[in-house]
């Protein structure tokens, strides 16, 4: 016991010699600190005393009155200018050494230039000496000053009075703060300042209005035995002649001036109140401070935040980049609003208020078309805004990029059903079908950015309605339309019984294995066609150039006997001999007279065309790698900031442009994009109306319910997924979501295009992924150094119908598309396959599996959850999606909407082999568990409430 109280006492003492340490430069300890060097009993009272709040420090008590006072107009941006005294010659001046909006840039001597914008690293002896200065200075808070001479009178004149300096230095004073500055001019910050103040004050109309500086003199004199400080706030902003670099005008000054030999701390001090000037709380303070001890209490609170890295592990010569990412100052002041009292950490969304994807919350109405109902009524107010907000520069490449998915995709499904439908369906009716569908969908469903398109499923489906019809006599197009009305009547069963409500059971576990499927499918299927070309036009690896004169094609007369005979060669011109009754002459015919006449093709370079297939994958990856390249440009060095965001938008149009130019100029017949040139069905004996009786048996129109069933299950499945991974919450869509509005007018949909004879559509998830993609929004301005932060999306439905009705016209725009390449577009289907990979969950932890420990990311779930748990988690993905895979690949691809359902049993089960902690880090958690989980949290809470209203013995019967 006596080792244990000596220990204790030469803690004491320690820490009582650091803090006496601490005096040579007058330094104040916080009563805090002072606490601690006490020890005693005395000390202890005091600092129950003074947390008068629970959890909550005097500084903190402070600044919650401050920040919490209403005030209309919004705080200005502030530009923090530091000079130092410099001595050229016998002259003195003030020169410029360093400057702060958000990140810190010296003045670099040797290269006479700005510095990058960097992190400001501070001592914490600098802090602690700041606080000092700011507790024993001069301290004048909005003072009606109009030009600098006077603004330096009242203070010297206040000093005086205050007899901290004597009336003989005045004129001393006065001469060196009233020295001229010299600024460092090789970098003009003025623009970038003007626009970040405007981004923060959309009140304002005048940009001096918008932002304001505060300017910090520090230097060490001759004539002075003691530091002269003094921090000054004016009344108004006010221009005050040379003493900023920039024209605006100035709020706050901070005067340090003091014996020679302390320089480097004089500098220090200097660059510790230019950082907490810029720093988005204590600016806060600095502007609504009532006295000196609600400036003191902003240090107090900083302190509490700041933190220190240890000399030994790092080297202060390293300037810190900028994060990409700044953390928002709001979870900071929510703490000190009157109205998070008692919720000191804020809410779960981050510092109160409703997050604006909580609008999407699937809520179970007890009434008829409840869901519908409400998803209009939160849509509506919208309608307006989702027009006039897609005239954007943006939307243009969007809109460019998009289009040719979908005529791609219309093409390559058109095609298809053309060959499994006897052509009852086919590129005609694609592209048709889209430009309806999507249009209209676009114009009336709840979220415009889904894009609709035809599906692998309803693909399979169609082909085997078209073989069963066909095998049994039953008119294919008759029953077709039966089965898309009996699944319209299916989906507004769905839309009326709020079924969308299964959704909230569809976690991040379900999301990422499906997207991750049709992003697999999208790259495999863009590699499966461009091998394709290496097979249609094989690379001749058994060529010899010394043999060059055996390689030949030849055309052959069908009859041996006849005089007639064909030649045609690579290499030589031969030509055709007529017979000798006829007249005399010579004539070349090509490949496809010879097969017309009835020749044949013999010879080892007939079905060889030289560098076709090398040219079809260099227009194949270069169009993607070019993509991925011009997209990433915008966080290039190169270039102003709106010329690097112009290239990334058009990223994917520059490439196309790129090599499409690149394939004219070659001129090799490289496979082009085909599209309809005239507007009629493709099988000239069916019309555009189907008819709904007369061809096939009444039993048909009932017994197609249950085929509808199936249909009606895929399309729900596919449309409600993709929904939801569109409305996730990392997108901050702001709008809301529309799960049963978009559902009706999918049904709508189903029998229209039914009653046209064209293919079904639903929600494609790939596309819809990059729409999003195409329409994300950055902030256009910012500190130097700050990285662009992520605004959301552009909202609107003005691109997805110009895109449908693009699609529509296509008919008329085939002399010009005729020279797009198809590996070009199987390019940009490659990049739509990887770019929707981007940012799942499931994927990077694909990539853990190759990652040593030391080497992987450091991602928030890796923190709380083991990692072998994580790799088990990963492996039951893994697993669950090769099965999709199997199935999606097979005839069984019908069955697919069911083993999507089966994705949420898997993950019902999930909660029997983890934690529910773990689940919360790797997935969501079930709407039950957390229900569950909130329950046991009430419950918890209300046993300290009763603990709390539990009598406490006395102090005097704890004696006893």
């Amino acid at each position: 016991m006596v080792q244990s109280v000596e220990r204790q006492q030469r803690c004491l003492l320690c820490l009582d010699c650091m803090l006496t340490s601490m005096q040579p430069f007058g330094i104040h300890v916080p009563p805090l600190y002072m606490v601690a060097r006490g020890g005693q009993q005395h000390g202890q009272r005091q600092l129950s005393k003074s947390y008068s709040t629970p959890n909550m420090s005097p500084a903190a008590e402070r600044l919650r009155y401050i920040l919490s006072e209403d005030d209309d107009m919004p705080t200005p941006t502030l530009f923090t200018e530091m000079d130092t005294l410099q001595r050229e010659g016998d002259e003195l001046e003030w020169k410029e050494s360093a400057r702060w909006v958000k990140f810190e840039e010296k003045v670099e001597e040797g290269g006479e230039r700005w510095s990058k914008p960097h992190v400001s690293t501070l001592s914490l002896h600098s802090l602690f000496e700041l606080r000092t200065c700011l507790q024993t200075g001069t301290v004048l808070l909005d003072l009606d000053g109009y030009s600098l001479p006077q603004i330096v009178d009242d203070i010297i004149e206040r000093q005086i009075e205050e007899g901290m300096i004597s009336p003989d230095l005045r004129e001393k004073i006065s001469f060196v703060l009233l020295r001229k500055h010299r600024h460092q001019t090789k970098k003009p910050i003025h623009r970038s300042l003007a626009d970040i103040g405007k981004s923060s004050s959309s009140t304002s109309e005048s940009p001096n209005l918008d932002a304001e500086a505060s300017n910090v003199l520090v230097g060490e004199v001759d004539f002075l035995n003691k530091p002269f400080v003094a921090f000054v706030r004016l009344a108004q902003a006010t221009t005050l002649g040379g003493l900023t670099e920039v024209p605006v005008p100035t709020r706050f000054l901070f005067i340090l001036l003091g014996p020679q030999g302390k320089a480097k701390s004089y500098n220090e001090i200097g660059r510790a109140i230019a950082t907490l000037m810029v720093d988005d709380l204590f600016s806060d303070v600095a502007y609504k401070a009532r006295d000196r001890e609600d400036l003191i209490a902003g240090i107090d609170e900083f302190l509490d935040e700041v933190i220190v890295l240890p000399p030994g592990e790092w080297d202060p010569k390293i300037r810190i980049e900028p994060p990409k990412k700044v953390p928002s100052a709001d979870k900071r002041k929510s703490v000190f609003s009157l109205n998070e009292l008692g919720q000191m950490n804020g809410t779960a969304g981050g510092g109160g208020g409703l997050h604006p994807n909580q609008l999407c919350r699937l809520l179970l109405c007890n009434r008829f078309c409840g869901g519908l109902y409400l998803d209009i009524k939160r849509k509506l107010p919208w309608f307006p805004s989702d027009f006039y907000e897609g005239f954007h520069i943006q939307s243009i490449s969007a809109v460019l990029f998009i289009y040719l998915g979908c005529i791609t995709n219309a093409i390559t499904f058109g095609g298809l059903l053309g060959d499994a439908t006897d052509n009852y369906q086919g590129v005609m009716e694609s592209f048709l079908g889209t430009a309806l569908a999507g249009s209209v969908f676009c114009f009336f469903g709840g979220q415009p950015l889904i894009i609709l398109s035809s599906t692998g499923p309803i693909l399979i489906f169609e082909k085997l309605l078209f073989e069963f019809s066909k095998n049994n006599s039953i008119d294919y197009m008759e029953l077709r339309l039966w089965i898309g009305m009996h699944s319209c009547l299916q989906c507004f069963i769905l839309v009326a019984t709020d079924a969308s409500y299964i959704i909230k059971y569809m976690t991040r576990f379900t999301e990422e294995g499906f997207s991750s499927l049709i992003s697999f499918i999208f790259i495999s299927d863009a590699i499966k066609k461009m091998v394709g070309a290496f097979k249609y036009y094989p690379i001749n690896t058994d060529f010899k150039p010394d043999y060059v004169t055996t390689y030949k094609c030849e055309c052959l007369a069908p009859d041996p006997s006849d005089k007639l005979m064909c030649v045609c060669s690579l290499y030589q011109q031969l030509y055709l001999r007529m017979p000798s009754t006829l007249m005399s002459y010579d004539l070349m015919l090509s490949k496809k007279e010879c097969v017309k006449y009835g020749g044949s093709l013999v010879g080892k370079s007939c079905k060889y065309v030289p560098d076709l297939a090398l040219m079809s994958f260099i227009l194949f990856f270069g169009t993607y790698s070019m993509t991925v390249s011009l997209k990433k440009f915008k966080f290039s060095r190169y270039f102003p900031t709106k010329l690097r965001k112009l290239i990334s938008d058009f990223s994917i149009f520059m490439s196309i442009m790129t090599f499409v130019g690149l394939d004219m100029l070659m001129g090799l017949k490289t496979p082009k994009l085909i599209v309809p040139t005239e507007f009629k069905p493709t099988r000239p004996d069916r019309g555009w109306l189907v008819m709904p009786f007369g061809k096939n048996p009444w039993w048909v129109y009932l017994a197609s319910f249950v085929p509808a069933l199936l249909v009606t299950i895929l399309i729900f499945m596919d449309q409600q997924i993709s929904a939801v991974i569109v409305n996730r919450k990392e997108n901050k869509l702001k709008k809301g979501c529309g799960y049963h509005l978009d559902l009706f007018w999918v049904g709508v949909l189903m029998a229209t295009c039914s009653f046209l004879g064209l293919p079904w559509y639903v929600a494609a998830t790939v596309i819809s992924i990059a729409h999003i993609e195409s329409l994300k929004m950055e902030s256009e301005s910012s500190a130097p150094g700050e990285q662009p932060q992520f605004l959301g999306v552009r909202e609107q439905r003005m691109t997805g119908i110009l895109v449908f009705v693009l699609t529509g016209v296509s008919i008329f725009l085939a002399p010009v598309l005729k020279f797009i390449p198809m590996p070009v577009l199987y390019g940009v289907f490659l990049y739509m396959g990887v770019a929707s990979l981007s940012g799942i969950q499931f994927w990077d932890r694909i990539k853990l599996y190759m990652m040593p420990s030391k080497h992987q990311p450091d991602f928030t779930y890796l923190r709380h959850v083991p990692l072998r748990r994580v790799h088990l988690f990963t492996l039951i993905q893994i697993t669950c999606l090769a099965v999709l895979w199997v199935l999606k690949s097979t005839f069984l691809a019908i069955i697919f909407p069911v083993m999507i359902l089966g994705l949420m049993v898997v993950r019902k089960m999930l909660d029997m082999v983890f934690s529910q902690h773990d689940l919360a880090w790797l997935d969501d958690l079930l709407p039950e568990k957390e229900k569950k989980k909130k329950d046991d949290d009430k419950k918890k809470g209300k046993e300290k409430e009763k603990e709390k209203k539990k009598p406490k013995p006395d102090d005097s019967e704890e004696e006893d």
